[in-house]
C-alpha cells in the first residue's frame, strides 16, 4: 500500500466535514475537480469506498467514518512533528527571578499570555529581594530577572521609572519630635537603603520598628500601624496609603524597574518574555484587584 498523502487526507476531511465537494474546495482554496481527484486517489490507496456520491448528496460509508478519525490522528501527528522541529518555535526551560512587589502586580495576566504564545517554554519562577536576585543571576542560577534598581545603577534595561513612596496605614500620625518608625526589609534591600539614606540626608532620626524578609509580613506590619515603609507605588491601596507631605517625610528617590539577563543580548525564550513584559508594562503598574 502506498503512503497516505497529507493532501489527500486533508481533502477527504474537508468533504467529510461539509458533505459537499464545492464547499470543501472553497475551504481548501482548490478546484472542485482537484478535491474530487484527491478523494478518488485516497480510496484507491486504501482499496475502500469512503464516500457515497449522488447527484444530490454526499455521505460517508462505514469505512469513511473510520477514516475520519484516522486521518485526523495522522494529520495531528504530522503537524506536531513539524511544530516540534520548527526552529522558530521557542522551547526549553527559563529560570525567571522577580521581586515580590512585582508579583503582586498584574504579572499573572502577562505570564498567561506568554504561556499561550509559547506553550513549550517551561518557566521556573523564583521570588526574592532585588539584591538576592542580582546575586543569583551573576552566579548563573537565573536566566532573567525583573526587579528594581537605583537610577544610578547602569545594569539592565529599564521598563519604567517611578519614585518610591512612603507607605503607611490610613490615619497614621508621625510625631516630628520622635524617630521615624520604619518597617523594612533586612540587609542590602533597595527600599531599605533608600529609606535610611533619605532620612539621614535630612537629619531625621529613625528606628527599626519592624523587620522581615517577607513582603506579606511587612504589609501586615504597616496595616497594624507599626510604622512607615519605602515601597513601590503599586502597593498603595484602600488599606495602605501614601503618606502625605504633611507627615514631614522627605521625598524618596527615583528607581528603575528593569529586566536583566545573563548576557548583553536577549535571545530565545528570554527575549520573548522581555517582549511580553515590555508590552504589558501598563498592566503591571496597575494595582492588583
Amino acid at each position: 500500500m502506498d503512503p497516505l498523502d497529507q493532501n489527500l487526507l486533508r481533502s477527504f476531511l474537508a468533504v467529510a466535514g461539509t458533505l459537499q465537494f464545492t464547499a470543501a474546495a472553497r475551504q481548501l482554496g482548490l478546484s472542485q475537480s482537484t478535491v474530487s481527484d484527491h478523494v478518488g486517489r485516497l480510496e484507491a490507496v486504501v482499496g475502500r469506498t469512503l464516500l457515497l456520491r449522488s447527484t444530490r448528496q454526499v455521505g460517508l460509508t462505514a469505512d469513511g467514518v473510520a477514516m475520519v478519525g484516522l486521518a485526523r490522528d495522522i494529520i495531528a501527528a504530522h503537524d506536531r512533528a513539524l511544530s516540534y522541529f520548527d526552529p522558530t518555535v521557542l522551547r526549553g526551560p527559563l529560570r525567571f527571578g522577580i521581586s515580590e512587589d512585582l508579583v503582586l502586580s498584574r504579572l499573572p495576566e502577562i505570564l498567561g499570555t506568554f504561556r499561550m504564545n509559547h506553550p513549550l517554554v517551561d518557566l521556573d519562577l523564583h521570588v526574592g529581594l532585588s539584591s538576592d536576585l542580582y546575586t543569583r543571576l551573576e552566579a548563573g542560577g537565573l536566566d532573567l530577572i525583573f526587579t528594581k534598581r537605583m537610577s544610578s545603577d547602569p545594569r539592565g534595561v529599564t521598563i519604567w521609572q517611578e519614585r518610591l513612596i512612603w507607605l503607611g496605614s490610613p490615619g497614621m500620625l508621625l510625631d516630628p519630635l520622635q524617630p521615624v518608625p520604619l518597617v523594612l526589609y533586612p540587609g542590602a534591600s533597595i527600599t531599605r537603603k533608600a529609606a535610611i539614606e533619605t532620612l539621614n540626608d535630612q537629619g531625621r532620626h529613625w528606628r527599626l520598628a519592624f523587620g522581615s524578609d517577607s513582603l506579606s509580613a511587612l504589609l501586615a506590619a504597616l496595616r497594624a500601624g507599626f510604622g512607615v515603609s519605602a515601597q513601590s507605588a503599586m502597593l498603595a491601596g484602600r488599606d495602605l496609603v501614601v503618606m502625605s507631605e504633611e507627615a514631614g517625610l522627605p521625598p524618596l528617590p527615583m528607581i528603575d524597574i528593569v529586566v536583566l539577563g545573563r548576557g548583553s543580548r536577549f535571545d530565545g525564550p528570554v527575549a520573548a518574555l522581555v517582549d511580553a513584559i515590555s508590552a504589558g508594562s501598563a498592566q503591571l503598574r496597575q494595582q492588583s484587584a
